[in-house]
């Protein structure tokens, strides 16, 4: 008869579990260190000296001694806050061109590309041998062309129609950017609901229009807000078309970042601080809506 020693068994599953766990969180940790890495350059840079840039420092007070050469460079620093400076004034026109541009495109897109979705995933339509499937595919494909394929056609269109360096060009052109992800994630989110709940609002007496405003919008909120952050941060990181059809009225963040260079090199202490201040929109913005992202991430993780 074969005896069995539980309690080392059970010694030897604890030990497994705890290697287990060992092994996932520090997988875990290696890979937040490297998505969190470039953003700590990017912060600690903006605070060192061109000197520390050069040498490579990392760590503050240990490697280098912070100071405020990339904010001071931009007027930005605690001692020339409440001074006269021509380059705040510029980066606070292009921060101002940037979160219209972004917002006005964001929001554009989400309410266009939750019409077409609510469409693709209700109605069967027919164009020609296209289909419902088809026609999501055509809009997921516009994400397959480069943009430098667009450059030459929209620089003469636009000269053309006179919507060089205007805000309603450039709404225009990141709306279309950003419209083919919103269709396919709003159609996902509508294909979640079910049909009978916008048959029973129907029957009392509610119209298509009532149905999806009072119904099934409220329904995919949190998925048309997940949408309007990943257009919003695609529209705000957007630089080619902002490099390629703006000069002095809408230019952009992006652009400014990218133009700091010098006879002497790049002021990689003013592109930090700039790149800094770019991000840090971004992460108020994620932080306010975090809940809606999470509820939106959420359903479609149960689909």
């Amino acid at each position: 008869m074969v005896s069995i020693d539980f309690d080392k068994y059970a010694r030897r599953q604890r030990l497994r579990w705890w290697a287990m766990r060992l092994v996932v969180y520090g997988l875990l940790a290696a890979w937040a260190i490297v998505c969190i890495f470039p953003l700590f350059w990017t912060v600690s840079t903006s605070f060192k000296s061109a000197a520390d840039v050069m040498k490579g420092n990392l760590v503050p007070w240990l490697d280098f001694t912070p100071n405020w050469l990339g904010w001071r460079s931009l007027g930005l620093s605690p001692d020339t806050i409440f001074n006269v400076s021509t380059v705040r004034e510029e980066f606070m026109r292009r921060l101002w061109n940037s979160v219209i541009l972004s917002v006005a495109a964001s929001a554009l897109a989400v309410v266009l590309g939750s019409l077409a979705a609510y469409g693709l995933s209700r109605f069967s339509y027919k164009f020609g041998y296209m289909r419902n499937a088809d026609i999501s595919f055509f809009f997921l494909s516009q994400l397959i062309m480069p943009p430098v394929v667009l450059a030459l056609p929209f620089l003469v269109l636009y000269k053309e129609l006179a919507l060089l360096d205007t805000y309603v060009g450039m709404i225009a052109v990141y709306t279309l950017m950003v419209l083919p992800i919103v269709v396919w994630i709003m159609r996902d989110q509508f294909a979640t609901v079910p049909v009978e709940l916008e048959e029973a609002a129907l029957v009392d007496g509610l119209s298509i229009w009532g149905a999806f405003l009072r119904i099934i919008l409220p329904l995919v909120l949190p998925g048309m807000v997940a949408a309007f952050i990943l257009a919003l941060i695609l529209c705000w990181n957007e630089y080619f078309f902002a490099a390629l059809l703006t000069s002095t009225n809408t230019n952009t963040l992006p652009v400014m970042i990218a133009s700091q260079t010098g006879s002497q090199g790049i002021n990689w202490w003013s592109m930090a601080a700039l790149s800094t201040a770019g991000i840090l929109p971004l992460v108020f913005v994620g932080v306010l809506l975090e809940k809606h992202i999470i509820a939106g991430m959420t359903a479609g993780a149960v689909k």
